[in-house]
């Protein structure tokens, strides 16, 4: 697995300097973009496309908090390509209520309750982002313990659950 951290030449953390994650996949766009090796060598031209396509993923993948998550936790070896999870009974219990609202709003396709399951839908994401943030925060400050990791990795997975169910609310919505 490339190392992007290394490559952007930052600290691998959850949270990143953009400016200097920017800065870097600017510089990186220059110096390999294939335009500059149009008249070199066969191997050369290839291996610059190489790096090139690198640094676009590298960059899409550091720049948004999500992936970033994602494979950070498969660099630390946290995560495993297309991991099943089970998320915890307890998480699924609560998350009753919000899909009972969303499943109003796509029965009745009315606008108070399109509000209502936006706002539950906004709610939980509140409380994930205050829950996870210290925990990020403890893995940035030097806890790379496996334990930590596996809370981040739990957390991950519940984010995803909250975006399905948002991908489901404006699916809906755009019919």
């Amino acid at each position: 697995m490339e190392n992007y951290f290394e490559l952007y030449g930052l600290p691998v953390k959850f949270e990143l300097d953009a400016a200097a994650l920017r800065a870097k996949f600017l510089e990186l766009s220059r110096t390999y973009h294939p335009d500059r090796f149009a008249t070199a060598a066969e191997a050369t031209r290839a291996d610059a496309l190489k790096r090139s396509a690198m640094n676009n993923d590298a960059y899409k993948i550091l720049g948004d908090a999500d992936r970033r998550m994602a494979y950070l936790l498969k660099l630390k070896g946290a995560l495993e390509e297309e991991e099943k999870y089970t998320l915890p009974p307890a998480f699924l219990m609560e998350m009753m209520d919000l899909n009972e609202v969303v499943s109003d709003y796509e029965q009745t396709g009315d606008d108070c309750n399109k509000k209502q399951a936006d706002s539950a839908l906004e709610q939980e994401l509140t409380s994930w982002k205050e829950a996870i943030e210290p925990l990020l925060e403890r893995f940035d400050d030097g806890d790379e313990s496996q334990e930590l990791l596996v809370r981040i990795k739990d957390f991950y997975f519940r984010k995803k659950y909250l975006l399905r169910i948002q991908e489901r609310l404006n699916t809906f919505a755009s019919r």
